[in-house]
């Protein structure tokens, strides 16, 4: 017995989900839409210190802000505070991504190591990173290390905890369809696991570079001789808001395009899904 399919209204019908998706769903997507906002907020704030309506005292106005910058990049090392606080900010999310990738693996993955490896791991996630800092510079000093150490640990969390969970969020009748038709373990894990964890994977990569910026932040108030962190401490002794205003804006577009790259690589490798986003 041949089944025959109606080409057609299979197509129809195709269509017609994506029709209703749009429909009910966000709209079109909306081109340049990651700038819009930034864009926004800098005529809000622009229109705001333009009118006096924003003291100079409390924000200083964004060309105030932009002499800073320039004079900050040609009288002072702006360009090395840059590349110092990027390679603080790699090396420890470096660090901790693969250490939360790696935890998330062996727990996800097998029984024996969740029950090593979960329990610790949930108790360091009630005790905030930052408190940690005095232990740390007890064992690792006040240089490089501790700071590293620090965002390494920070930005390994939400690693473990999304990755994690998209492993064991899997649907359970792909192992039971693996079993079926005898594909083996390694397959099975290579095929079906990993790709179903990479949305929790990148979700967990979005939370990462947050909290590597937020420990980036703090860690860089510490004995510093270098990095944005390191400038605005100067900054702050000599009452230079402008100067303050610089390194608070450096921080943001840090976080800024490094949170859309993680958006734009998301939106490739699971161009597969059929969500609200496509």
């Amino acid at each position: 017995m041949t089944l025959t399919v109606d080409a057609p209204a299979a197509v129809k019908t195709k269509v017609d989900v994506r029709v209703v998706r749009r429909r009910l769903g966000p709209g079109h997507r909306i081109r340049f839409a990651f700038w819009v906002g930034p864009l926004a907020l800098l005529a809000v704030w622009a229109a705001g210190s333009k009118a006096g309506l924003i003291s100079p005292a409390v924000l200083t106005a964004p060309w105030d802000v932009v002499k800073a910058f320039q004079t900050q990049w040609t009288d002072h090392d702006l360009l090395g505070d840059i590349l110092a606080s990027l390679r603080r900010s790699a090396l420890g999310l470096a660090f901790g991504v693969l250490g939360g990738t790696v935890f998330a693996l062996v727990s996800g993955l097998s029984r024996l190591g969740e029950s090593l490896i979960d329990g610790p791991i949930q108790i360091k996630r009630s005790v905030p990173t930052l408190a940690l800092i005095p232990l740390f510079i007890a064992w690792f000093g006040i240089g490089e290390e501790m700071k590293i150490v620090t965002i390494a640990l920070i930005s390994m969390i939400p690693i473990y905890v999304n990755t994690h969970n998209g492993l064991r969020s899997i649907d359970g009748k792909y192992a039971e369809l693996a079993e079926t038709i005898g594909i083996s373990r390694g397959e099975f894990i290579r095929h079906v696991v990993l790709p179903g964890a990479l949305p929790g994977f990148l979700l967990g990569m979005r939370f990462a570079v947050t909290s590597a910026l937020l420990g980036l932040v703090v860690v860089e108030q510490y004995n510093a001789t270098s990095g944005v962190g390191h400038m605005m401490t100067l900054a702050e002794e000599y009452g230079q808001t402008d100067v303050l205003v610089v390194g608070l804006v450096i921080y943001g577009v840090f976080g800024f395009l490094a949170d859309t790259a993680v958006r734009l690589t998301e939106r490739k490798v699971l161009a597969w899904r059929q969500t609200l986003e496509g």
